[in-house]
């Protein structure tokens, strides 16, 4: 018997879909060893296959939770190496810190298991971890909770052959199996995460997972604008966990506003009271100023158009081609006429399905705040090695023939909060438009969450294609009047997260910035993000880190579209009872 056969034997099977759209990563589930509680090893999550199914269920949420909100980061569990009290201790806290923040994707069944009053408590694992070292008295963890079992964990970070883990891009989980290209057309669209060689393609096991719940059939529209799926990688440590957050449901996302002439408003997330600010921020789009216009050189972008042509093609039906899956009438009868004249017939008679036309839009969201003007490592301001970074991918998108877009941002305070137009999607990539970028000076402030729900709201409306992906490039330092880091890194991560559910993939990129791995990993939270010293490195990375957002969001629709349809079905079925 296969596994997947063993799998649903045991009446697991169908828990694989929910425990992955939890930790936001292909997860596989198992039956645990008879009287052992419920635990995962980053990989596959074991339950208890003979309890009642309510607290199976409570179990595979918990522990795909801690998946999903980074709990078992590896820099967490070496403290919890041989100290199975303090394992139970900071399963206690981090356990209800995860189920809290993941809760929106819970189902309700198990939304009870949350205790608000000790998950407000905790900010991330480190907090978690603290008040478990404390002497604080603590419960013990519920009993469906599980365990943690820290030495089993696998690492999401594998070490390449020489043992560095800055030479290149190594997938999550499973070890080094490699990212498929988008060049089938049973794949969903590449990877979700780095678990699998296909993770959510025809190749992987929650492809072949999802092909059986949605059908064959590749979805052709954009679908319901509709949550991270992150791969992340740097060139300076060994990071953590970094897993994603996939909605199994259709959320409903905070919409924004016009406000007249000052321009949009946008709600903004309050993680101290746990709850949305409507209305709160106001976007305002200008143009860059003429007298700032200056030249500027764009780096070459032969390396980075290689690593992007396979990127967001769609299948196209092309004639007179030497093999396919069907027949050529026209070129057939033609090459019949020449044969039956004498002369060379040709061979190119079949009709062959192939992935050639581009259907991608990109929104390249670039920070030009204050911060980004301190020196990097090299001594160059960090600005310049993120504006040479836009301009290389902006210029390597345009040239491939996929819509392009790219803006700047800063703020000053809430009500001050500008998107720089440098070029719309609309836009042709010419000299004035190169020179708009280098005529940007950095200044003010860096309200993340805000700048990022407008790109959303221009990629809904403007890039005219089903594959959307926001590319943010920025020191990952968000602060401004009233958005202190804590609060700001929230709002970051949540913007991020509602671009998800809308079925945007987002990157994020950190060029030459001194910015901290752990910080960098608290503003994007579990979005694909990386650490680069230089746009030099940019080619190696950016296609996994493409393929990684792109699967995410290919899968959220999917999952979004199978939910309106089942909805449909149940709306249906009531109005004809």
């Amino acid at each position: 018997m296969s596994p997947t056969s063993r799998r649903y034997a045991d009446g697991l099977g169908h828990l694989q879909l929910l425990a992955s759209a939890i930790a936001g990563r292909s997860l596989e589930v198992a039956a645990v060893e008879e009287s052992k509680p419920a635990w995962t090893d980053g990989v596959t999550v074991f339950v208890d296959a003979d309890v009642d199914p309510t607290r199976r269920l409570a179990s595979l949420v918990v522990q795909s939770s801690l998946i999903g909100a980074g709990s078992l980061d590896p820099t967490i569990l070496t403290e919890l190496l041989r100290r199975p009290a303090l394992c139970l201790r900071y399963l206690t806290v981090e356990a209800q810190r995860a189920l809290s923040e993941l809760e929106p994707l819970l189902p309700l069944s198990v939304r009870g298991l949350v205790d608000h009053d000790l998950a407000d408590r905790s900010r991330s694992p480190a907090d978690s971890l603290a008040i478990a070292a404390s002497r604080e008295n603590l419960a013990e963890p519920r009993e469906e909770f599980g365990t943690i079992r820290p030495r089993l964990v696998q690492s999401p970070t594998t070490r390449n052959e020489d043992g560095d883990p800055a030479q290149g891009y190594v997938p999550r989980g499973k070890g080094p199996r490699q990212l498929h290209e988008l060049d089938r057309e049973d794949d969903v669209v590449g990877p979700v995460g780095e678990l699998l060689s296909s993770p959510v393609g025809g190749g992987g096991g929650i492809g072949r997972l999802l092909r059986r719940l949605f059908g064959e059939r590749r979805s052709s529209g954009g679908g319901h604008p509709g949550a991270d799926s992150p791969t992340h990688w740097s060139l300076r440590a060994t990071r953590g966990s970094g897993l994603i957050a996939v909605s199994t449901v259709a959320a409903p996302v905070p919409e924004g506003s016009w406000f007249g002439r000052r321009g949009f408003r946008y709600p903004e997330w309050d993680s101290h009271k746990r709850r949305y600010k409507p209305h709160w921020c106001t976007v305002e789009e200008v143009e860059p100023e003429p007298s700032l216009l200056q030249s500027f050189a764009v780096p070459d972008t032969l390396r980075l158009r290689r690593a992007l042509e396979r990127l967001g093609t769609d299948l196209e039906r092309h004639r007179r081609q030497l093999q396919g899956d069907d027949v050529d009438v026209d070129a057939t009868v033609e090459s019949f006429v020449e044969l039956k004249a004498g002369s060379a017939p040709d061979e190119a008679v079949y009709i062959d399905t192939l992935r050639r036309r581009r259907d991608l839009a990109v929104l390249v969201l670039l920070d030009v705040s204050g911060s980004a003007g301190e020196p990097s490592a090299t001594g160059v301001a960090v600005h310049e090695h993120q504006r040479a970074a836009a301009a290389a991918l902006v210029s390597a998108l345009y040239e491939l023939g996929d819509r392009v877009a790219l803006y700047g941002f800063r703020s000053q305070g809430r009500a001050a909060v500008r998107l720089l137009r440098v070029k719309r999607f609309r836009d042709d990539l010419d000299q004035h438009t190169i020179q708009r970028l280098g005529g940007f000076v950095p200044g003010a402030y860096t309200r993340l969450g805000a700048a990022i729900r407008h790109a959303v709201a221009i990629l809904e409306k403007d890039s005219g294609t089903s594959r959307r992906l926001l590319a943010v490039i920025s020191d990952g330092l968000a602060y401004d009047h009233g958005y202190e880091p804590l609060y700001g890194e929230a709002d970051s991560r949540r913007a991020l997260a509602e671009a998800r559910r809308r079925g945007i993939g987002s990157l994020c990129l950190s060029v030459g910035a001194r910015t901290d791995v752990g910080a960098l990993r608290r503003v994007f939270g579990t979005a694909a993000h990386a650490s680069i010293p230089n746009t030099d490195v940019l080619p190696g990375i950016v296609g996994p880190l493409f393929r990684s957002a792109l699967g995410s969001a290919e899968l959220q629709r999917k999952v979004t579209q199978n939910y309106e349809r089942t909805k449909g079905r149940r709306g249906t079925e009531r109005g004809t009872a």
